[in-house]
């Protein structure tokens, strides 16, 4: 595996059209691991994700992207902050947040993914965050195996039944 010159920094508006067509892209992927879960936003709906979020002053989540050294942004991840429990759950409360990579095809395997989550988990850090998660679908052979690779670890089982009606 050979890696390749890259830079992580915080998403900019600029970045809109290659966030949203690598969500787009990564849709694309999961309705093929299982479309009763699994759709393709629209479009609009994932401009104004990420309009949103990266005109959000508050900064409670991060998007950050991998740039190539010819300026492509090649990956992006998210950092989206978990809401504490409340007082009457017994769940112990722990900031903690969720995050989702995407990455380009063309560049899977160049240490594109691993910078992400590197930067993210500084990111995280310095937000007071002690606990990321990867919610990843179980048939995503490979993202199971790109997230166990870097220290993520089984934390649950979610069981569901889908309800006919």
């Amino acid at each position: 595996m050979q890696q390749t010159r890259l830079a992580v920094r915080p998403a900019a508006l600029a970045d809109v059209p290659s966030l949203v067509e690598l969500r787009l892209a990564n849709a694309v992927a999961h309705l093929a691991l299982d479309p009763r879960i699994y759709r393709v936003p629209q479009r609009e709906a994932v401009v104004r994700h990420f309009t949103a979020m990266l005109t959000d002053e508050a900064g409670r989540d991060a998007v950050l992207v991998a740039e190539s050294h010819d300026g492509r942004v090649v990956g992006m991840i998210e950092v989206l902050r978990n809401s504490e429990p409340p007082e009457h759950q017994i769940l112990r409360p722990e900031p903690s947040a969720q995050v989702h990579t995407v990455v380009l095809a063309d560049v899977r395997g160049l240490g594109v993914g691993a910078a992400l989550l590197d930067a993210a988990k500084q990111w995280a850090i310095d937000q007071g965050i002690t606990y990321l998660s990867a919610g990843i679908h179980h048939r995503n052979a490979g993202a199971v195996r790109f997230y166990s690779r870097h220290g993520y670890t089984d934390s649950s089982v979610s069981l569901g039944r889908r309800l006919l009606g």
